[in-house]
C-alpha cells in the first residue's frame, strides 16, 4: 500500500535533514585529530565499556589505547588521561582551559543549580568563593585558632568507643561511623559554630540519619546518569536519579535553612556590636555587601554550607561512591578485623522526612 504523497514527502525531507546533520557532524569530528580509543556506538557512544566503578574502567582501557584516549560518552566527545604528564597538562599547564565542570543533574538538583565552589563556572563568583574558603577556614591561622576543637572531638570520639565497645560485655563498634562523625562535628563546629547533629535531645535529627543523607549524597554525586550524557532522554529519568535527587533536596534544604534561620537571629540581635565567628556569619556578612563583584544569593550560601560540611566526610568518600571496595574496620573485645560490608538500601530511615 502507497503512502499518501504528503506523508512520503515528509519522510523523504525527514531523512534528508537526518543525513545532512550525520554528514556534518562527521566532518567536524573528523577535523580534529583525537587520541585513539575504542569505537563508538550509536546513541551510547563508549558507554557499555564503563563498568560501576568509571575510574577503573578508565585505566584498563588506558592500558590498551595509551596515556591520552578519546572516549564518547553519549552525545559527548571525551579525552581521557591516564598518567602523571596528562595530569600535569590539563591541571597545571592548561588549567584554565580545563577549570569548568559540565552542568551535570546532580548539581543542578542537590547543589542549588552549581551555586558551590565545585561546580560553579570560573569566574568572579568562583574566585570570590575560592578566596572564603583560603581566607575563613584553610588559612594557617585559622586552623591553628580551631586545634581545641580537634582535641575535644577527637576525646569524646574516644569515649563514644570505649562506651559503645563496653556495652553488653564486647560489642562490635563501626569505627568507620564514629571516624566520620568525629570528622563532621570538627567541620560543624569550625564553620557553623556549633553542633547540629548528635545523639540526645537537641539533635535536628538522629545521627543515623544523617549519615544516610551524606551517603546519598556522595552516592548521586558519583553515578553516570543517562540524561547528563544523553541529554534528549533526560525527562525519562530511566536510573530513578533525578527523582532520588529531588527527594535527597527536601530532606536537606530544611536544615540548611534552620543553620542560617539561627545564625540571622543571632545577627539581629547583636546589631552593630555583631562579629562574625564562624563561615556561616561570614557568608551572610557577604550577601549583605552591595560592593560585591558577584552577589551571594541564600540558595548560594546553602551550597557553601552543603559542599563544607560534607567535604568532612572525604576520607571515607570511597564508602560512599564504591559499592564494591566499601571495607569497615570493627572492634571487638580488642580485635580488629576488616570484612566487607554492605551499603544500606537507599531508602531513607524512618523519620528521616520530617521537619525541623
Amino acid at each position: 500500500m502507497e503512502l499518501p504523497v504528503p506523508w512520503s514527502s515528509l519522510i523523504g525531507v525527514a531523512l534528508f535533514l537526518v543525513a545532512v546533520l550525520l554528514r556534518r557532524r562527521w566532518s567536524s569530528s573528523s577535523k580534529y585529530m583525537l587520541p585513539p580509543g575504542p569505537r563508538p556506538w550509536p546513541v551510547i557512544g563508549n558507554l557499555n565499556l564503563i563498568g560501576p566503578l568509571p575510574h577503573r574502567s578508565m585505566h584498563e582501557l588506558s592500558t590498551r589505547y595509551g596515556p591520552l584516549m578519546s572516549l564518547r560518552f553519549g552525545s559527548y566527545p571525551v579525552v581521557v588521561g591516564s598518567s602523571v604528564d596528562m595530569a600535569k597538562f590539563f591541571l597545571k599547564t592548561h588549567d584554565l582551559a580545563f577549570l569548568d565542570r559540565p552542568a551535570v543533574a546532580s548539581a543542578r538538583h542537590i547543589l542549588y543549580n552549581g551555586s558551590d565552589v565545585l561546580w560553579a563556572p570560573y569566574g568572579p563568583y568562583w574566585r570570590q568563593g575560592r578566596k572564603l574558603y583560603q581566607n575563613e577556614l584553610l588559612s594557617a591561622s585559622r586552623i591553628k585558632s580551631t586545634e581545641h576543637i580537634r582535641i575535644e572531638e577527637v576525646r569524646c570520639m574516644l569515649r563514644d568507643v570505649s562506651a559503645a565497645a563496653s556495652r553488653d560485655g564486647g560489642a562490635v563498634v563501626r569505627l568507620k561511623d564514629h571516624l566520620s562523625m568525629a570528622s563532621f562535628n570538627v567541620v560543624s563546629r569550625m564553620a557553623l559554630g556549633r553542633k547540629y547533629i548528635f545523639d540526645g535531645a537537641g539533635s535536628l535529627m538522629p545521627p543515623e540519619a544523617f549519615r544516610w543523607m551524606i551517603q546519598e549524597f556522595f552516592f548521586l554525586n558519583g553515578v553516570v546518569n543517562v540524561g547528563d550524557v544523553i541529554p534528549w532522554l533526560s525527562f525519562l529519568d530511566l536510573q530513578g536519579y533525578i527523582k532520588r535527587m529531588k527527594r535527597l533536596s527536601k530532606m536537606i534544604d530544611p536544615l540548611l535553612e534552620h543553620v542560617l534561620v539561627e545564625h540571622s537571629e543571632r545577627r539581629r540581635r547583636q546589631g552593630e556590636g555583631f562579629v562574625p565567628r564562624d563561615m556561616v556569619d561570614r557568608l551572610l556578612q557577604l550577601a549583605d555587601d552591595a560592593n560585591l563583584e558577584a552577589p551571594i544569593e541564600r540558595d548560594g550560601i546553602k551550597a557553601f554550607i552543603l559542599v563544607k560540611t560534607s567535604l568532612s566526610f572525604t576520607p571515607s568518600a570511597g564508602i560512599y561512591m564504591s559499592q564494591r571496595d566499601d571495607r569497615s574496620t570493627r572492634v571487638n573485645a580488642g580485635r580488629t578485623s576488616s570484612p566487607l560490608a554492605r551499603i544500606p538500601q537507599r531508602s531513607p530511615p524512618s523519620g528521616l522526612s520530617r521537619s525541623f
